[in-house]
């Protein structure tokens, strides 16, 4: 889940590679580090923690490194080895003369060790990089090519690599090569660009080439070549960006995430042009090849997803099921991927993420594929590896989301996932057009209604200044919000450090009712519908046990009032729709309290956006 930057070129690099790493910072933020080429050696640059560290620790060389005009550079999120200079990027081969950066985990790297240490190299870090240095270092050794050394190190490392190498006796060149992790070349007139992700370079060029697993690529100044597994040169495709350098701004905002968060109703409305016109239309989804008799001949349907996403398709698994009457599974990727697969070709395996990189997403679906089964992507990023794997896309249009904590995204993917099932129940005629009707019209009034959350914030701040200082939080729902609660507990963990946890709410005097005293705030999810008694009833059992209570509510019940000490009310929506207006003031809650609390919003401790590895 690290981040990587190269450059090679006519500008000075420095600055080319730190800002680059800044827009990395995403990826992870535990150190960083740069390789600078200058005319006698190459010099490598490290700090530990946050970029402004390294920032601070370059200063002293700045004079001997401004004019250099090839670099690597890497921010870390940590696999192997803790977070110290030794252990941060870039790493370099025992003369010093090599020099590599990786995203990735290399899975044979104690055997290339052991191998390694008995040739005669001598390791100093616990990562599982430095192997790379050696075994290209030592096949250079060997052939005196560094694209050569390139490849021939790659068919011995197992795993997931992105890498970026320099050698000093090859001074004006930068060989990248990449397996199951991303890197993205940035072409410009003043030379090109190597990266984990779009945004390290957007503000110098539009231009790029998607690099495809097992490709090497050597750059210098002037010229590019990609060359494939087997050394044969490759046409490079050069695609045109859609991305703007000011989708990176925070745009007056204190954080991305407030930024992120108030997006949300222009995300949806993107999302919904071309796809939703009016009520009486039907949905169109030209990237998604579900046919009727394709969904006549499906079983069952599987949705594969991590994290926030995870809590998206169980919104999602209500949907399809209630909406087409097909069984739906719901299964975190990093457990699919470690059992037997069961899937077949009467099986629509649908992954979703906000990268399109996951790695254990990513795993899922080629082992779904592999087994015959129709793979459906809904993704943030129609350019990512997962969906180069798909068969039907569904691209979620939220733009770039910055902040660590997923908000934008999970909107989108939300209102991904109504489009979906209701293009699903027009094909196989499981829906009422009557209601069809009344729910896509309900759609297209969402903007709105989340526009009156944003514009009066004042109760939500209120309750969040209220239960900042608390240690645990418990959110309660039923029915198609319990994943609601789940994903407002989860922003709530992610970047507060409260221990949240999300209940269904008849769950909640099965065990967890034994937590509840006077120190305990519940957040009952209360929204009019089908068990809106029901939920109303478990918050009185709550209530009964001294716990703070909040109610999230379209409910105009004056009784209310006597029951909770917090009402936060949102305009009224069909039940059905119901989780797109929940989660905003969730998100909100969880923001708050984190910038009462003084909390890094945008860069939460241990985390990275991008899970790139396992």
């Amino acid at each position: 889940m690290c981040g990587i930057v190269g450059y090679v070129g006519t500008n000075p690099v420095l600055d080319i590679l730190l800002d680059g790493l800044e827009q990395l910072e995403y990826r992870g933020y535990d150190s960083s580090g740069v390789a600078i080429k200058t005319e006698s050696a190459i010099n490598v640059y490290k700090a530990v923690g946050k970029l402004k560290n390294l920032r601070e620790a370059l200063k002293p060389y700045i004079s001997d490194i401004s004019a250099s005009t090839i670099g690597i550079g890497h921010i870390r999120w940590a696999t192997h080895g803790a977070p110290t200079i030794v252990n941060a990027h870039p790493h370099t081969c025992n003369c010093g003369n090599l020099v590599v950066v990786h995203n990735g985990i290399i899975e044979n790297y104690k055997e290339l060790k052991l191998k390694l240490e008995k040739q005669g190299c001598v390791f100093r870090s616990q990562t599982d990089t430095e192997t790379v240095a050696h075994l290209v270092a030592q096949k250079y050794a060997q052939t005196k090519d560094l694209t050569k050394a390139v490849h021939l190190a790659t068919k011995e490392i197992e795993g997931a690599y992105a890498l970026e190498i320099m050698h000093n006796d090859e001074p004006n060149k930068l060989v990248i090569t990449k397996r199951n992790a991303p890197l993205i070349i940035g072409v410009s007139e003043d030379g090109y660009y190597a990266a984990s992700d779009i945004p390290a370079f957007i503000k110098h060029t539009n231009k790029a080439i998607y690099l495809s697993d097992n490709q090497v690529a050597t750059i210098t100044p002037d010229s590019l070549k990609i060359e494939d597994i087997n050394g044969c040169e490759i046409s490079p495709k050069v695609e045109q960006l859609p991305w703007e350098p000011v989708a990176l701004s925070k745009m007056g905002y204190k954080h991305y995430m407030l930024k992120e968060i108030h997006e949300q109703p222009d995300v949806i409305r993107n999302i919904l042009v071309g796809k939703l016109h009016t009520s009486d239309s039907p949905i169109e989804l030209n990237e998604v090849k579900l046919t009727k008799e394709t969904l006549k001949n499906l079983n069952r349907i599987q949705v594969i997803a991590c994290g926030t996403s995870l809590h998206a398709a169980m919104v999602g698994k209500y949907l399809i099921e209630d909406f087409c009457g097909i069984p739906v599974d719901v299964e975190a990727s990093s457990e699919y991927i470690y059992r037997k697969t069961v899937t077949d070709e009467h099986t629509l395996v649908i992954g979703v993420s906000q990268s399109g990189e996951t790695a254990d997403t990513l795993t899922a679906i080629k082992q779904a594929k592999a087994r015959g089964s129709h793979i459906l992507i809904i993704t943030n990023r129609p350019d990512s590896a997962m969906a180069r794997e798909a068969d039907s896309l569904l691209s979620v249009n939220a733009g770039i989301e910055v902040s660590v904590a997923a908000t934008k995204s999970y909107i989108a993917q939300l209102t991904s996932f109504y489009l979906l099932a209701l293009y699903m129940a027009e094909i196989k005629g499981t829906v009422e057009s009557d209601k069809l009707k009344h729910i896509k019209s309900e759609m297209l009034s969402l903007p709105q209604k989340i526009e009156q959350i944003l514009s009066s914030k004042s109760e939500i701040q209120a309750c969040a200044r209220k239960y900042s200082g608390t240690k645990d939080f418990i959110y309660i729902a039923r029915g198609l919000n319990y994943p609601t609660a789940l994903e407002g507990a989860l922003k709530l963990k992610e970047i507060s450090y409260i221990n949240a946890t999300g209940y269904p709410a008849g769950e909640l005097k099965h065990g967890p009712i034994a937590m509840l005293d006077e120190t305990m705030p519940v957040l009952s999810i209360l929204m009019n519908g089908s068990v809106y008694e029901k939920i109303l009833s478990n918050s009185e059992e709550a209530k009964a046990r001294n716990a703070r209570m909040i109610a999230l509510t379209n409910s105009s019940n004056d009784k209310l009032k006597d029951l909770f000490d917090y009402i936060i009310k949102v305009p009224d929506v069909d039940e059905t729709l119901s989780p797109i207006i929940a989660i905003i003031p969730l998100q909100l809650i969880a923001y708050y309290i984190a910038e009462f609390l003084g909390k890094d919003v945008d860069q939460p401790r241990n985390l990275a956006k991008s899970v790139t590895v396992e």
